[in-house]
């Protein structure tokens, strides 16, 4: 299968798990609605335009793996802060560490696809 359609999937994969956590952590109330998300809505547009329509260009595989590096920075945040504990406890806690754990694999699994279709698009070799 072509690195390209590999990118894709786990970027889709990636962006809907990162909608369902923030999703939760608004619920939760870890983290707030309001006015300021639009900017995530922002983020989200663009991730999702990169691995829909950039996936095969250098600027996608460049964008994606921000994404990538997104989505591993906020396994990291959670799993680092002292109320993962208590989270995991609560109701609904099973998909929260769910999509925690899964948005940190299809992040890096993404960020490993767009490593390897950086190195491919380097310049003077054929794609």
């Amino acid at each position: 299968m072509k690195h390209s359609v590999l990118l894709t999937l786990t970027s889709l994969l990636s962006a809907l798990l990162f909608t369902l956590h923030v999703a939760d952590d608004i619920a939760r109330g870890i983290d707030s609605a309001g006015p300021q998300n639009i900017f995530g809505v922002l983020i989200l547009g663009v991730w999702l335009y990169a691995a829909l329509v950039l996936a095969e260009r250098r600027s996608g595989c460049v964008l994606l793996m921000l994404g990538a590096i997104l989505g591993l920075g906020v396994v990291v945040l959670h799993t680092n802060g002292a109320r993962i504990d208590t989270i995991a406890k609560s109701s609904g806690g099973f998909f929260f560490i769910f999509t925690l754990f899964a948005l940190g694999a299809t992040s890096f699994l993404s960020l490993i696809f767009s490593a390897r279709g950086l190195w491919s698009l380097r310049r003077g070799q054929p794609r």
